[in-house]
């Protein structure tokens, strides 16, 4: 089992997490390619589809897609179905605006991190991460 730290991190919503990766490819639409009452990819054309987010942190290259992304995203946050926590390449206002209503209407908190592209691209599929509030990331891969 291998552990590497992430620093310097930029926390866009600072909090504690930890879960399985899940590593995509390709960017996802939340409105209309996720299901936000079940948190199940449903794009079609997405090589994800019928997977769930739940539970899990999303190594997410970004978003496709409409507005509706910070509603679809709060709603599945606020059901429990939603990710534990995001880590991305690059900021996306849409996923900001999404945690942020989530955790001042609903208390619940999905952290958002970015990190380097060359870090984001190191980051597995299936390995397990931990996000410290304000802190590191950490990748444990078997």
């Amino acid at each position: 089992m291998t552990m590497r730290r992430i620093d310097p991190v930029t926390h866009l919503l600072s909090g504690a997490a930890d879960g399985e990766v899940m590593a995509f490819s390709e960017p996802l639409s939340f409105w209309g390619g996720f299901e936000p009452a079940t948190g199940k990819i449903l794009d079609v054309r997405h090589p994800r589809r019928g997977e769930t987010v739940g539970g899990r942190i999303l190594a997410l290259p970004g978003t496709r897609g409409s507005g509706g992304t910070p509603a679809a995203l709060a709603e599945a946050i606020r059901l429990g179905v939603g990710p534990a926590a995001l880590i991305l390449p690059e900021p996306d206002a849409n996923l900001l605006t999404g945690a942020l209503v989530s955790q001042a209407l609903y208390g619940a908190c999905c952290p958002i991190v970015v990190v380097s592209p060359d870090d984001f691209l190191s980051i597995k599929d299936g390995s397990w991460a931990l996000i410290e509030a304000g802190g590191p990331v950490t990748i444990r891969a078997s």
